[in-house]
Parts: structure tokens; C-alpha cells; sequence
């Protein structure tokens, strides 16, 4: 059944309703700003509103009304992560430490976003500086799940999936330096795509530029792809972005995936955890996959531990952010970060060459495994959702048993990975499966997740209570 509703509607519904003048611009924003007035308050997904938006979208229903759309998602509501610099507002970085005056210019999602109509809400949440999987931070508290308030969103882009997930507009641009995309996706049941490393440009880079993405969340395959298609394109200030290919990446989403081979992981460098509903929910995955046509083959593919790689990025990454804040002023940043920036802080100069250069051959192996298998199917978190107010305990054990078990391995190798939601366990709670495909792929990642998406139940926006 169609949404009526226009914030339940998808930003391609959207689209079709304001090219046949059924609905406006202005319709939209006042359909979503009443769900984030009734809900958000429970939820906490938001750091700032737009008071612009209003503007915005006026303009953007005087253009369809002369038939002349400024772009592919003109009029569509939008929100950016609060690690993104949108000009006019500060970028906070979910601290009580960064500066609130406002940032000078747009980042290159930001310009993206605006020269293609978009209709920009405002600034969601995320963990401090992006650091951890959990859904809360000292500058704005805790950000809920919506499918159930009791636990969490999940993060590091905690309110662009919750914002997602409880129909606050369908279009939302998180980061992924370890699975912030994909695991607050997972958690909250909605669609995260980290794409190629260099496929979107970033400016200015956070803590972990080297392995970090900006990437869509969306309530469905091809209104990630649509997003996708805004956001990916050339911009001089990154200087590792790709050149310029602009792409509806849409096309072709619907071909399907029969022929294709795709590798079944259970395990990637070390025994991840993996509890009985991920588990059943990768074999129905599995399945679903084999029925559109694919040959599903469970492997070992024989990678490297990525614990200690990412860990050693990780630490020294979050040591040099910690070091960069007067050590008076320390005590004001999350304690988990504090902790993990004092245990990994020794790292040699030789020790981090030596990381990288194991981070290379992780990427290559990875490399050999896509020359065999077109996708590589996985979970995307290993258990369901934890509370939203439990505590931060031994945050490295927990990035291995918790948070990020399953993704950070592609945020090293820098391909492309999709999480993708299939239905909910029997708490409520929502389930997820990841695919990944060979660097630069993005294509079949997406491919893979639409044919996924068609032959499973559409899990549409959470009502919190």
C-alpha cells in the first residue's frame, strides 16, 4: 500500500507527487516537521533545526510549479550528520568542546545537497567526534531507537538512522569510519550504503580520514541510490575524491543479481560474534539471494585478523584527537574515549607504517576475493540492539562483541558495503544483513540490496512510543 502521508513517503514518491502537482515542497516540509515535533522529543535525533527550510522549500514549489527542478531531489527534506560543516551553523561534533560559532562554508555533501534543491532540515546527532557504536554523547545525551525508545539507535550516526527510521524526512548523510552508517541503519531498519573510500568528497576530514566515508541512510534501496547519485561528485578541497562521473545510480539497480556469485562469510580475519537471530536472518538472506538467481557459497576467505589493524587506527586516531584538547579540558570528553586514547597512545612512528602496510595487504586480499565472487554477504551487527542507557564498559572489548565486529573489516579494505534491513526479531526490534562487492562497485552493492529489498516485507517508519 502507497503512503498518503507525506513523511512516510519515499523521496522518489515525493518526486512523482510534485512533477504531477499533487503534493508541494511545502506540503512535505509540514508533513515531517509535525512528526518531528510529536516524536522527536522521545527520540533526541536532532542537534539543530534549519529555520531556513521554510525558504527553501518555498522556492523549491515555486520551481515545480514552473515545471523547472532545480535538481534530482528537489524539495526532497534532508538532514546532515553533525560531523559535516553546513555553512551558517556550528559542526559540534557531538562535544563539549568544540566551538559554536558557525561554520564559514559548506562541506562538498553540503553543497551537494543545496545545489540540488534539497530542502535541508537540520543537523542530527552523533557520538563524540564519531568515536564509538552507541547512540549518545556529553554535548546532547542519548538518541533513541524507534522502533523502541528503551534501546538504542546505534552510531556513530545515531540521529540520521533514527530520523530515518521514524519518518523525519527520507534522505539523511551520516559518516563511516568503522560502520557508523551501517550499524545505526541496522539497528533502526533502514537502508545504510558506505561507498567506495574517495567515491563522495569530504572537507574538512575528522578523526579518521583515512578510512572514513559519507554515505546515505534511507528507508529504501533506490532512495539511497538517488542520494548517492547528489552527493558523488568531484570536489577539489578532498584531495583523495575520485574524478567526476556524475551517475544516476539507479540504473541498473533493478537487473538483479542472477549469475552472480556471492561469497557467504561467517567469520572475516577472526571468530566475530554472531547470535542466533543474525545468524537465522544471514540464511534467510542467503536464500532470498539463491532465489533471485545467485550461487551462494559459505567460505573461509582467509584473511588476516582486522582486529588489531583497526585497533591500532582506531587508538591512534583517538589518541591525537585527545592530545589535541588542553589536558584540563579533557575530563569534559566522553570517558570511553579518554580510556582508549591512553591504552593505544605508545604507537611508534615504525609500529603505525607497519599498521598501514598490513592494511594494504587486508585490502588486497579482499581484492583476490572479489576476482572470484562478485558480493560478499554478512551480517551487520552481531546481536540485537542494546539499551540506550547502558553504560560505556570496556569500550575495545565491546568494538569486537557489540559495535562494529562485522563492518570495520570494509572501512580498512575501503570497498563498498550496504546494510540492508529484513524484517524484525520477535522483540520488534529490526534485522539487518550487509553486502559488500569489490572497490569501486558500488553498482552491485546496490543491485544486491534492491534485489534483497523485493522479495522481502517492507519494514516503512517506526511509530516510537
Amino acid at each position: 500500500m502507497e503512503a498518503t502521508d507525506p513523511a512516510l513517503m519515499s523521496a522518489e514518491e515525493l518526486l512523482d507527487n510534485y512533477a504531477r502537482r499533487i503534493l508541494t515542497p511545502l506540503d512535505a516540509l509540514a508533513a515531517v516537521r509535525e512528526r518531528i515535533e510529536r516524536y522527536n522529543p522521545l527520540l533526541n535525533a536532532f542537534v539543530v533545526m534549519n529555520p531556513g527550510a521554510d525558504v527553501a522549500a518555498e522556492e523549491s514549489t515555486r520551481r515545480w510549479q514552473a515545471g523547472r527542478p532545480l535538481g534530482l531531489i528537489d524539495g526532497v527534506p534532508c538532514t546532515l550528520k553533525d560531523l559535516i560543516d553546513l555553512a551558517g551553523f556550528p559542526t559540534r561534533r557531538g562535544s563539549r568542546l568544540t566551538s559554536a560559532d558557525p561554520a564559514a562554508e559548506d562541506s562538498p555533501v553540503a553543497l551537494a545537497l543545496k545545489s540540488a534543491g534539497a530542502v535541508i532540515l537540520g543537523k542530527t546527532t552523533t557520538s563524540e567526534f564519531g568515536w564509538k557504536g552507541p547512540g549518545d554523547c556529553p554535548l546532547t545525551g542519548i538518541t533513541r531507537n524507534p522502533w523502541n525508545p528503551r534501546h538504542t539507535s546505534g552510531g556513530s550516526s545515531a540521529g540520521a538512522a533514527a530520523a530515518a527510521a521514524a519518518g523525519f524526512g527520507p534522505l539523511h548523510i551520516g559518516t563511516d569510519g568503522g560502520g557508523s552508517v551501517r550499524v545505526p541503519a541496522a539497528i533502526c531498519g533502514v537502508v545504510g550504503l558506505k561507498p567506495s573510500f574517495g567515491r563522495v568528497p569530504q572537507w574538512p576530514v575528522g578523526a579518521f580520514a583515512s578510512v572514513a566515508v559519507a554515505g546515505p541512510l534511507a528507508r529504501s534501496v533506490r532512495d539511497a541510490a538517488l542520494l548517492l547519485s547528489v552527493i558523488a561528485r568531484f570536489d577539489h578541497r578532498d584531495p583523495y575524491a575520485l574524478p567526476d562521473d556524475p551517475q544516476d545510480w539507479r540504473t541498473g539497480i533493478e537487473e538483479g543479481v542472477a549469475g552472480m556469485r556471492v561469497a557467504l562469510l561467517t567469520s572475516h580475519g577472526f571468530a566475530a560474534p554472531l547470535d542466533a537471530t543474525s545468524r537465522e536472518t544471514l540464511t534467510h538472506a542467503a536464500h532470498l539471494l539463491t532465489k533471485a538467481g545467485a550461487i551462494v557459497e559459505e567460505i573461509d576467505p582467509d584473511l588476516p585478523d582486522t582486529r588489531e589493524i583497526f585497533g591500532r587506527l582506531w587508538g591512534a586516531a583517538n589518541a591525537r584527537l585527545v592530545a589535541s584538547f588542553p589536558e584540563p579540558r579533557r575530563r569534559l570528553l566522553d570517558p570511553g574515549l579518554i580510556e582508549v586514547a591512553a591504552s593505544l597512545s605508545t604507537m611508534t612512528a615504525t609500529e603505525f607504517l607497519d599498521n598501514e602496510s598490513q592494511r594494504l595487504k587486508l585490502a588486497h586480499a579482499m581484492a583476490r576475493l572479489h576476482q572470484r565472487y562478485d558480493l560478499a554477504l554478512c551480517p551487520t551487527v552481531p546481536i540485537r540492539a542494546p539499551l540506550a542507557d547502558a553504560p560505556t564498559t570496556d569500550p575495545m572489548d565491546a568494538l569486537w562483541q557489540v559495535w562494529a565486529p562485522w563492518t570495520f573489516t570494509f572501512n580498512l579494505s575501503r570497498q563498498p558495503a550496504i546494510s540492508v534491513p529484513l524484517g524484525t526479531d520477535d522483540t520488534g526490534l529490526p534485522r539487518s544483513v550487509q553486502i559488500a562487492a569489490a572497490l569501486y562497485r558500488d553498482d552491485l552493492v546496490l543491485r544486491a540490496a534492491r534485489a534483497i529489498e523485493r522479495l522481502s516485507d517492507p519494514l516503512g517508519c517506526a511509530t516510537p512510543e
